[in-house]
Order: structure tokens, then sequence, then C-alpha cells
């Protein structure tokens, strides 16, 4: 494979934000349907395809029926940002498609027959001979839309617009259909691997978090283990795991389920990220698990630790200072995910406030 532009590359990412945004007040924005899927780029060349995750992982044997789609339809030599998916119907079935991440040659191909997967091409890397990447997006969006504008499935091009006012309607219209949101990305910007240039709109505020601990639930026992909550972290600009908090109320047979599917991530306390806060035994700024306050002296707080492995997608309301201000609801796993992707910086809420900026008072009025 020799490409313009070759892997690894790391696509570029979104920073979520409330509402659909001006586009006079950034210089120009394109919106699209935030799709529900594993972020996937494709290279192409030839009968060479490869697929990458968000995460440069390879994604190609998990989907034989969508690379088989990918060498009949798409250009000769390519690289494209897009989405895999898998629709049932007329919805988006992203549970469906995590089955597809699977040992098992058999069961990839079993699926792959049972409930084939598509893609959507959303942004333009490469073409022939020349790269694109550090070409605006109006450019990239042109090219890409001569080049699959033909395409109906299982490859497809996404759909885009300038309008605001259609950008809204599609934020509400499509959330039947299972789609995530409106994606915005500035008309004149390039395409910057792994940064968040881009700005996305979800039906709810969330995040991808690193499961990184739980606490067993107030009736389990020795007999019936039974998990209460998952304690969750977030990675700062240190690359330190921060505590941001906790994710509860399952039913009993979810709790039971999570407890046994944890075990092989339980690891000594020395060997995990928050070992070195065994030696706190008062309050302290993080509210580090297993610690105690003036609010929860008497209670046991201690904790099982997980290897910091699993990255788990939460839906929360608010965030108080750089905690979630409730318990954060489980949404679903992400095996697509980095822990180490997992940062504040996905926030659409400041994750701390400076005080004396809400106190001061203009002296002129």
């Amino acid at each position: 494979m020799d490409l313009p532009v070759m892997p690894p590359v790391r696509p570029m990412l979104a920073k979520s934000v409330q509402g659909i945004p001006d586009p006079e007040k950034l210089g120009g924005l394109s919106f699209e349907p935030k799709w529900d899927g594993f972020r996937c780029l494709v290279f192409k060349d030839g009968d060479e395809v490869e697929l990458a995750s968000r995460n440069t992982k390879p994604l190609t044997r998990y989907f034989p029926e969508v690379v088989a789609a990918m060498r009949e339809q798409l250009p000769e030599r390519c690289v494209l940002d897009g989405e895999l998916f898998v629709a049932l119907g007329d919805r988006l079935e992203f549970e469906v498609l995590q089955e597809r991440i699977h040992p098992a040659k058999s069961r990839i191909e079993m699926l792959a027959e049972k409930t084939p997967a598509s893609y959507v091409a959303f942004d333009l890397l490469a073409l022939d001979e020349e790269s694109y990447a550090d070409r605006p997006f109006a450019e990239r969006r042109a090219a890409l839309a001569q080049a699959l504008g033909h395409l109906d499935g299982p490859c497809f091009l996404t759909r885009t617009t300038t309008d605001p006012a259609q950008a809204e309607e599609w934020f509400h219209q499509f959330e039947g259909a299972g789609l995530d949101g409106v994606v915005a990305k500035p008309l004149g910007a390039t395409y910057q691997p792994n940064a968040r240039t881009m700005l996305k709109i979800k039906h709810e505020r969330t995040a991808d978090v690193v499961v990184a601990g739980y606490r067993e639930h107030k009736t389990s026992t020795p007999e019936r283990p039974l998990l209460g909550s998952l304690l969750l972290g977030l990675y700062n600009g240190d690359g330190q795991l921060q505590h941001v908090g906790v994710s509860a109320s399952f039913t009993e047979k979810r709790r039971a389920e999570l407890i046994e599917e944890l075990q092989p991530l339980v690891v000594p306390i020395e060997d995990h990220p928050w070992g070195h806060w065994e030696e706190f035994l008062t309050a302290n700024p993080d509210r580090i698990p297993g610690t105690q306050s003036r609010w929860s002296q008497g209670k046991d707080l201690s904790f099982t630790p997980l290897r910091p492995e699993r990255v788990l997608e939460v839906a929360y309301d608010h965030m108080e200072g750089r905690r979630f201000r409730h318990t954060a609801q489980f949404r679903r796993w992400r095996p697509d995910r980095d822990p180490e992707s997992c940062g504040y910086d996905q926030l659409d809420e400041p994750v701390s406030y400076d005080l004396a900026s809400v106190l001061r008072v203009d002296q002129e009025g």
C-alpha cells in the first residue's frame, strides 16, 4: 500500500456544545448528522483495503462485507474518514454493531450475513495521488461529493448543509432514527488529526470515562455478590487519572452480571493509579475513593480497584469542580475507545470557574 496519506492516522475530534452554533460567528460552518457507530478511517489502494479505528487499531477483519463493498464502490485510491454502523429497519443499532468485535472468524462471518454493516464517509484525506489533509474542509467536501456522490449503499456519503435552520431540523428529526445529534465543521479548517476542531451537538450531555473500580451493593453477600456502583475517572492534562464520580442505579440482575464481568480486571491496590492515595485518612481535594470526609465518617468507603482498561459512556447533568455533580447514568460500553483518550477536554461544561469573575461588578454599571 502506497498512498499520499498513510496509516496510522488519528481522526479529527469534536467538542460538545449546547445548541446549533451561529456560522457567522465562526467563519462559516458545514453541518452534518452525527452517526452512532464506530469511527473508521479507510485506506484503499486498489484491492488493498485497511480499516482503522479512532485509536488506530485494525478493524478490517471484523467487517469483511464492508471491505468487499469498498473494493467495488470506492475510488481506486483514497483515504476516507467516516463511520461504520449497523441499521436494522429504520434505526441505527449500536449494540448490534458492538457484537462484531469478536475473536471467532465464524461468528464474524455469521453476523456479516445476518446483520451486515455499512459505511458512511464524511471527510476526505487523500484521493488518487493527492493529499487533501491540508486543504480547507470546503474543498475536501466538494471533492468528496464528486467522488462518492453516486453511492447508494452499503457505502454512503453523508448529507451536509450550511443552513443552521436545516441543522436544527435535522437535530430533532433524525433522533428517531437513532442518530446521535449534529456535527459542525469549520469550512476553512484543515484536517487536524486528534484535535478537537469540530463541534458536536448531542441529544444529551455525555462523556466517555474510564472505569477504575467498583463498590459492592449493601445487599451483596459472599454467596451472591452484587455491584453497587462503578467508580469513574478522567485523565487530566498531566496524564493522571482523576476520580470524577460514580455510576449506579442498576437492576439486581445487572448488578450480578456487572460484578462477574469485571472480575478479570481486579488488581491489587498497589498496582492501581489510585494506590498512592491509601495514605490519606481525612478529606482531600479530589474526594478520593476510600478516604473520609466530614460527611462520610463511619461509612465503609472501601472499593475494589480495577485495571483502567474499560471505557464507559455515561450521561451526566452538570459538573461541580472537577467531578460530576450527581450520579452519572450508565449508557453503554465503548470498546472502540482508548482509556488514555478519555480526558476533560471532551466536556461541554467548564470543569472549574473563576469565582472572582462571577462576583465582579462593572464599576460603570
